[in-house]
Protein backbone atom coordinates (compact mmCIF):
# COMPACT_ATOMS: atom_id res chain seq x y z
CA UNK A 1 0.00 0.00 0.00
CA UNK A 2 2.88 2.38 -0.67
CA UNK A 3 3.26 4.56 -3.76
CA UNK A 4 6.82 4.26 -5.05
CA UNK A 5 8.53 6.29 -7.76
CA UNK A 6 11.71 5.55 -9.69
CA UNK A 7 13.56 8.01 -11.92
CA UNK A 8 16.85 7.38 -13.71
CA UNK A 9 19.08 9.02 -16.30
CA UNK A 10 22.36 7.93 -17.87
CA UNK A 11 23.60 4.41 -18.33
CA UNK A 12 21.25 1.49 -19.03
CA UNK A 13 18.15 3.42 -17.97
CA UNK A 14 15.33 1.10 -19.05
CA UNK A 15 17.11 -2.02 -17.79
CA UNK A 16 17.83 -0.35 -14.44
CA UNK A 17 14.22 0.72 -13.93
CA UNK A 18 12.88 -2.71 -14.89
CA UNK A 19 15.31 -4.50 -12.58
CA UNK A 20 14.53 -2.10 -9.73
CA UNK A 21 10.78 -2.65 -10.10
CA UNK A 22 11.23 -6.43 -10.15
CA UNK A 23 13.37 -6.20 -7.02
CA UNK A 24 10.71 -4.22 -5.15
CA UNK A 25 8.11 -6.90 -5.85
CA UNK A 26 10.55 -9.64 -4.87
CA UNK A 27 11.31 -7.98 -1.57
CA UNK A 28 7.63 -7.43 -0.85
CA UNK A 29 6.99 -11.14 -1.36
CA UNK A 30 9.84 -12.02 1.01
CA UNK A 31 9.57 -9.39 3.75
CA UNK A 32 5.91 -8.39 4.09
CA UNK A 33 4.24 -9.64 7.28
CA UNK A 34 0.80 -9.34 5.71
CA UNK A 35 1.57 -11.81 2.90
CA UNK A 36 0.84 -15.35 4.07
CA UNK A 37 3.48 -16.83 1.75
CA UNK A 38 6.34 -14.52 2.77
CA UNK A 39 9.42 -15.76 4.61
CA UNK A 40 8.55 -13.44 7.50
CA UNK A 41 5.06 -14.95 7.79
CA UNK A 42 6.47 -18.45 7.74
CA UNK A 43 8.82 -17.54 10.59
CA UNK A 44 5.97 -15.96 12.56
CA UNK A 45 3.86 -19.08 12.04
CA UNK A 46 6.52 -21.47 13.34
CA UNK A 47 5.80 -22.91 16.78
CA UNK A 48 7.47 -21.01 19.59
CA UNK A 49 11.14 -21.89 19.78
CA UNK A 50 11.10 -23.96 16.59
CA UNK A 51 13.87 -22.87 14.19
CA UNK A 52 12.70 -21.85 10.71
CA UNK A 53 15.02 -21.63 7.72
CA UNK A 54 14.50 -18.07 6.45
CA UNK A 55 17.34 -17.91 3.92
CA UNK A 56 20.54 -15.92 4.04
CA UNK A 57 19.08 -12.54 3.05
CA UNK A 58 16.35 -12.43 5.70
CA UNK A 59 18.57 -13.88 8.41
CA UNK A 60 21.18 -11.19 7.71
CA UNK A 61 18.51 -8.47 7.83
CA UNK A 62 17.16 -9.79 11.13
CA UNK A 63 20.72 -9.92 12.50
CA UNK A 64 21.21 -6.29 11.53
CA UNK A 65 17.89 -5.35 13.12
CA UNK A 66 19.05 -6.94 16.37
CA UNK A 67 22.26 -4.89 16.17
CA UNK A 68 20.19 -1.71 15.79
CA UNK A 69 18.09 -2.74 18.78
CA UNK A 70 21.22 -3.15 20.90
CA UNK A 71 22.73 0.15 19.71
CA UNK A 72 19.54 2.09 20.51
CA UNK A 73 18.89 0.42 23.89
CA UNK A 74 15.72 -1.15 22.49
CA UNK A 75 14.18 1.93 20.86
CA UNK A 76 14.36 0.01 17.59
CA UNK A 77 12.44 -3.25 17.89
CA UNK A 78 11.14 -5.63 15.22
CA UNK A 79 9.11 -7.68 17.74
CA UNK A 80 6.32 -5.10 18.11
CA UNK A 81 4.12 -6.94 15.61
CA UNK A 82 1.48 -8.15 18.12
CA UNK A 83 1.30 -4.73 19.76
CA UNK A 84 0.92 -2.96 16.41
CA UNK A 85 -1.87 -5.39 15.54
CA UNK A 86 -3.56 -4.68 18.86
CA UNK A 87 -3.76 -1.02 17.83
CA UNK A 88 -5.07 -2.10 14.41
CA UNK A 89 -2.28 -0.47 12.41
CA UNK A 90 -1.34 -3.62 10.52
CA UNK A 91 -4.91 -4.51 9.57
CA UNK A 92 -6.28 -0.92 9.28
CA UNK A 93 -8.88 -1.71 11.97
CA UNK A 94 -7.90 1.04 14.37
CA UNK A 95 -8.69 0.80 18.07
CA UNK A 96 -7.21 1.75 21.45
CA UNK A 97 -6.35 -1.49 23.28
CA UNK A 98 -7.01 -1.96 26.99
CA UNK A 99 -4.06 -1.69 29.37
CA UNK A 100 -4.60 -5.33 30.35
CA UNK A 101 -4.29 -6.45 26.72
CA UNK A 102 -0.99 -4.62 26.27
CA UNK A 103 0.26 -6.02 29.58
CA UNK A 104 -0.15 -9.53 28.16
CA UNK A 105 1.66 -8.65 24.91
CA UNK A 106 4.63 -6.63 26.18
CA UNK A 107 6.44 -9.59 27.80
CA UNK A 108 6.82 -11.03 24.28
CA UNK A 109 8.43 -7.80 22.98
CA UNK A 110 12.19 -7.44 22.88
CA UNK A 111 15.23 -8.50 20.89
CA UNK A 112 16.01 -11.19 23.46
CA UNK A 113 13.07 -13.20 22.07
CA UNK A 114 14.68 -13.54 18.63
CA UNK A 115 17.36 -16.19 18.23
CA UNK A 116 19.80 -16.61 15.35
CA UNK A 117 20.29 -20.35 14.96
CA UNK A 118 22.85 -22.33 12.96
CA UNK A 119 23.05 -21.73 9.22
CA UNK A 120 20.17 -19.59 7.96
CA UNK A 121 17.66 -20.50 10.66
CA UNK A 122 15.92 -18.17 13.12
CA UNK A 123 13.60 -18.97 16.02
CA UNK A 124 11.15 -16.87 18.02
CA UNK A 125 10.01 -17.39 21.59
CA UNK A 126 6.38 -18.30 22.22
CA UNK A 127 4.10 -15.33 21.50
CA UNK A 128 6.78 -13.29 19.71
CA UNK A 129 6.19 -12.10 16.15
CA UNK A 130 8.36 -9.84 14.00
CA UNK A 131 7.53 -7.03 11.60
CA UNK A 132 10.27 -5.50 9.43
CA UNK A 133 8.20 -2.47 8.46
CA UNK A 134 10.65 -0.07 10.17
CA UNK A 135 13.63 -1.36 8.21
CA UNK A 136 12.40 -3.08 5.01
CA UNK A 137 12.02 0.03 2.86
CA UNK A 138 15.47 1.19 3.89
CA UNK A 139 16.89 -2.16 2.85
CA UNK A 140 14.94 -1.92 -0.41
CA UNK A 141 16.42 1.51 -1.09
CA UNK A 142 19.90 0.07 -0.58
CA UNK A 143 19.05 -2.58 -3.15
CA UNK A 144 17.82 0.12 -5.56
CA UNK A 145 21.12 1.95 -5.19
CA UNK A 146 23.04 -1.23 -5.97
CA UNK A 147 20.95 -1.88 -9.09
CA UNK A 148 21.38 1.68 -10.34
CA UNK A 149 25.12 1.42 -9.86
CA UNK A 150 25.26 -1.93 -11.66
CA UNK A 151 23.57 -0.30 -14.68
CA UNK A 152 25.72 2.83 -14.69
CA UNK A 153 22.95 5.29 -13.73
CA UNK A 154 24.45 8.73 -13.13
CA UNK A 155 21.38 10.75 -12.04
CA UNK A 156 18.19 9.58 -10.39
CA UNK A 157 15.71 9.52 -7.54
CA UNK A 158 14.17 6.55 -5.77
CA UNK A 159 11.16 7.46 -3.61
CA UNK A 160 9.81 4.56 -1.55
CA UNK A 161 7.09 6.29 0.41
CA UNK A 162 9.12 8.53 2.72
CA UNK A 163 12.40 6.76 1.99
CA UNK A 164 14.32 8.73 -0.61
CA UNK A 165 17.62 7.98 -2.29
CA UNK A 166 19.21 10.50 -4.64
CA UNK A 167 21.74 9.24 -7.18
CA UNK A 168 24.47 11.72 -8.09
CA UNK A 169 23.32 15.28 -8.58
CA UNK A 170 20.52 16.68 -10.76
CA UNK A 171 20.82 17.22 -14.51
CA UNK A 172 22.16 20.74 -13.92
CA UNK A 173 25.07 19.37 -11.91
CA UNK A 174 23.71 20.67 -8.60
CA UNK A 175 22.68 18.67 -5.53
CA UNK A 176 19.11 17.35 -5.51
CA UNK A 177 16.64 19.30 -3.37
CA UNK A 178 14.57 17.14 -1.02
CA UNK A 179 11.51 18.66 0.65
CA UNK A 180 10.91 17.88 4.34
CA UNK A 181 7.19 17.90 5.16
CA UNK A 182 5.89 20.10 7.98
CA UNK A 183 3.43 18.02 10.05
CA UNK A 184 2.16 21.14 11.82
CA UNK A 185 0.81 22.69 8.64
CA UNK A 186 -1.41 21.64 5.75
CA UNK A 187 -0.46 18.73 3.50
CA UNK A 188 2.32 19.68 1.12
CA UNK A 189 3.73 22.43 3.34
CA UNK A 190 7.48 22.11 3.84
CA UNK A 191 9.47 22.49 7.03
CA UNK A 192 12.69 22.72 5.10
CA UNK A 193 14.62 21.87 1.96
CA UNK A 194 17.64 19.61 2.07
CA UNK A 195 20.38 19.60 -0.57
CA UNK A 196 21.93 16.16 -1.09
CA UNK A 197 23.82 13.98 -3.56
CA UNK A 198 24.34 10.21 -3.37
CA UNK A 199 22.51 10.01 -0.05
CA UNK A 200 19.50 8.44 1.61
CA UNK A 201 16.93 10.60 3.39
CA UNK A 202 14.30 8.81 5.49
CA UNK A 203 11.50 10.52 7.42
CA UNK A 204 9.36 9.13 10.24
CA UNK A 205 6.51 11.03 11.85
CA UNK A 206 3.30 10.51 13.75
CA UNK A 207 1.39 12.39 11.06
CA UNK A 208 1.86 9.63 8.47
CA UNK A 209 -0.48 6.96 9.92
CA UNK A 210 -2.85 7.76 12.76
CA UNK A 211 -6.44 7.65 13.92
CA UNK A 212 -8.64 9.58 16.32
CA UNK A 213 -10.87 8.03 18.98
CA UNK A 214 -12.72 9.85 21.77
CA UNK A 215 -10.80 13.03 21.00
CA UNK A 216 -7.42 11.31 21.28
CA UNK A 217 -5.00 10.99 18.35
CA UNK A 218 -2.91 7.81 18.19
CA UNK A 219 -0.11 7.31 15.65
CA UNK A 220 1.64 4.17 14.42
CA UNK A 221 5.12 4.66 15.93
CA UNK A 222 4.92 2.53 19.06
CA UNK A 223 7.34 2.88 21.98
CA UNK A 224 8.49 -0.68 22.78
CA UNK A 225 8.87 0.24 26.44
CA UNK A 226 5.22 1.19 26.92
CA UNK A 227 3.23 -0.34 24.07
CA UNK A 228 1.74 3.10 23.39
CA UNK A 229 2.45 5.60 20.58
CA UNK A 230 5.66 7.50 21.36
CA UNK A 231 5.03 10.94 22.85
CA UNK A 232 8.49 12.25 23.61
CA UNK A 233 8.44 15.76 22.14
CA UNK A 234 9.19 15.04 18.47
CA UNK A 235 6.71 15.13 15.60
CA UNK A 236 9.10 14.32 12.74
CA UNK A 237 12.60 12.88 12.31
CA UNK A 238 14.56 12.79 9.05
CA UNK A 239 17.81 10.83 8.88
CA UNK A 240 20.41 11.45 6.16
CA UNK A 241 23.04 8.77 5.62
CA UNK A 242 25.03 6.84 3.06
CA UNK A 243 23.29 3.71 4.42
CA UNK A 244 19.58 3.38 3.61
CA UNK A 245 18.90 0.54 6.03
CA UNK A 246 20.50 2.44 8.90
CA UNK A 247 18.63 5.63 8.00
CA UNK A 248 15.29 3.79 8.07
CA UNK A 249 15.97 2.18 11.44
CA UNK A 250 17.24 5.38 13.05
CA UNK A 251 14.38 7.59 11.86
CA UNK A 252 12.03 5.47 13.97
CA UNK A 253 14.46 5.04 16.85
CA UNK A 254 15.25 8.72 17.32
CA UNK A 255 11.56 9.60 17.10
CA UNK A 256 10.95 7.25 20.03
CA UNK A 257 13.98 8.54 21.96
CA UNK A 258 12.87 12.18 22.02
CA UNK A 259 15.00 15.32 21.49
CA UNK A 260 17.59 15.01 24.26
CA UNK A 261 18.33 11.30 23.92
CA UNK A 262 18.32 11.57 20.11
CA UNK A 263 20.82 14.44 20.23
CA UNK A 264 23.13 12.46 22.49
CA UNK A 265 22.85 9.45 20.22
CA UNK A 266 23.88 11.54 17.20
CA UNK A 267 26.92 12.90 19.05
CA UNK A 268 28.10 9.32 19.63
CA UNK A 269 27.43 8.19 16.05
CA UNK A 270 27.85 11.41 14.06
CA UNK A 271 30.16 9.76 11.54
CA UNK A 272 27.32 7.56 10.26
CA UNK A 273 24.34 9.93 9.90
CA UNK A 274 22.89 13.41 10.24
CA UNK A 275 19.38 14.39 11.27
CA UNK A 276 16.63 16.98 11.04
CA UNK A 277 14.19 16.75 13.96
CA UNK A 278 11.02 18.76 14.49
CA UNK A 279 9.84 19.29 18.06
CA UNK A 280 6.20 19.69 19.03
CA UNK A 281 6.86 23.33 20.00
CA UNK A 282 7.87 24.18 16.42
CA UNK A 283 11.63 24.13 16.95
CA UNK A 284 13.63 22.49 14.16
CA UNK A 285 16.78 20.71 15.31
CA UNK A 286 19.52 20.26 12.70
CA UNK A 287 22.76 18.38 13.31
CA UNK A 288 25.93 20.32 12.59
CA UNK A 289 26.78 18.29 9.50
CA UNK A 290 23.64 19.58 7.75
CA UNK A 291 23.74 23.19 8.85
CA UNK A 292 25.03 24.39 5.47
CA UNK A 293 22.86 22.03 3.41
CA UNK A 294 19.39 22.57 4.87
CA UNK A 295 17.17 25.65 4.69
CA UNK A 296 14.34 25.75 7.24
CA UNK A 297 11.09 27.30 6.01
CA UNK A 298 8.81 27.10 9.06
CA UNK A 299 9.74 30.45 10.50
CA UNK A 300 10.21 28.84 13.90
CA UNK A 301 13.31 28.46 16.03
CA UNK A 302 16.27 26.55 14.58
CA UNK A 303 18.62 24.72 16.90
CA UNK A 304 21.93 23.43 15.52
CA UNK A 305 23.14 20.38 17.42
CA UNK A 306 26.88 20.75 17.82
CA UNK A 307 29.40 17.97 18.27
Amino acid sequence: DTVMGLRACGGETEAALAAAEDEIYRLDEALSRTREDSAVSRLNSAAGGTPADVGEELRDLIARALDFSAATDGAFDITLAPVSSAWGFTEDTYRVPEDAELALLLPCVGAEHVHLEEGTAVSLDQGTRIDLGAIAKGYASDRMAAIYQEHGITHGIVDLGGNTWVCGGNLEGEPWQIGIQDPARSAGALAGILEASDAFAVTSGGYQRYFEENGQTSHHIIDPRTGYPAENGLISVTIISADGTLADALSTSLFIMGPEEASSFWKKHRDTFDAIMMKDDGTVMVTAGLADHCSVTTGGNVEVIQE
